[in-house]
């Protein structure tokens, strides 16, 4: 038999909620991956189709995902296999073709969804739509440039051609908050909402470590030199497909240099005024010094946990 029982991992818990995107109750079940028949004795009537439009989640009037059977699967679409669920059926989700022109930030379906999912249901559409994105975008081969077809249940693609094998991939993004003098440094691109700042952030790049990319992303886009990095959670986040390294740094010179092509703008903003924002209960809430991250960004677990440990 290849069913096993298996329990989620705990994920960090906020004064508010888990990490958003973190919490799948499904199991992955690496162990059935590479069995071709384990994955086809899986394909029943019992088996789960996560419902998608492109990469966007389908939720039902109550706010849950649709879940379907294979019988609703397009033929000529791949399947992914996301693992077992509580009651070790096996859950799938088709490759549909996406824009390639398209945006790889979340769009209005997605945002609604962080709002309405509970956590489990949110990480486990989160762990699809990265995977579904990343075979959609992956279906030639980086080495030769010969299609490349589905193995390992999605897992992996080889290629048709030189026989490669391709992994989906996960690019690592420091995100931090950064202190001097009870002050914290926050920063809004232009893209953000009217009044909304964050937290820097910035992908790490080959051959430094996680704390030089700290030092290097807030040196380069808001000229702050850091030190004393230390890693405070992280978050899965498939759009399209990163994990953010949430860090904490000090600055011991508050001058700020913005680098015009990142930020709008950069600023030190006090305790009391970080707790007036995460305190919001509306969207752009007025006599707010700034309009705090949603709580389902791994950027407000970084500022309320700044704000609680000094409680």
């Amino acid at each position: 038999m290849f069913l096993r029982s298996w329990r989620p991992v705990d994920v960090l818990i906020t004064a508010s909620a888990p990490i958003a995107f973190a919490g799948s109750h499904i199991d992955r079940a690496d162990h059935i991956r590479g069995d071709p028949d384990a994955i086809a004795a899986l394909m029943t009537a019992r088996t789960r189709l996560l419902k998608l439009e492109g990469l966007d989640p389908v939720l039902t009037p109550e706010g849950r995902l649709v879940w379907s059977s294979l019988a609703d699967a397009a033929p000529e679409n791949e399947l992914v296999f996301l693992g077992l669920d509580d009651a070790q059926r096996g859950c799938f989700a088709e490759v549909v073709p996406v824009d390639p022109g398209g945006s790889p930030h979340a769009g209005p379906a997605s945002w609604n969804a962080m709002t309405v999912l509970e956590p489990a249901e949110l990480a486990a559409y989160g762990g699809a739509r990265a995977l579904v994105g990343w075979h959609a975008r992956h279906r030639f081969c980086a080495v030769c440039g010969q299609p490349t077809v589905i193995a390992k249940g999605g897992w992996q693609r080889s290629c048709t051609g030189c026989t490669a094998e391709h992994f989906p991939r996960v690019d690592p993004v420091t995100i931090m908050s950064v202190e001097h003098d009870g002050k914290l440094l926050l920063g809004r691109q232009p893209r953000f909402p009217a009044g909304r700042y964050s937290a820097l952030a910035g992908f790490v790049e080959p051959g430094e470590t996680i704390e030089e990319a700290v030092a290097r992303e807030t040196f380069e886009e808001a000229g702050v030199r850091v030190r004393d990095v230390t890693y405070i959670a992280s978050q899965p986040w498939p759009f399209p497909s990163s994990l953010m390294i949430g860090c904490h740094a000090f600055a011991d010179d508050p001058a700020i240099t913005i680098d015009v092509t990142e930020l709008e703008d950069a600023r030190w903003f006090t305790r009391a005024e970080v707790i007036d924002a995460l305190e919001a209960t509306a969207v752009g809430e007025s006599g707010r010094a700034f309009w705090a991250p949603p709580k389902y960004a791994v950027a407000h677990v970084l500022l309320q946990w700044w704000v609680d440990r000094a409680v």
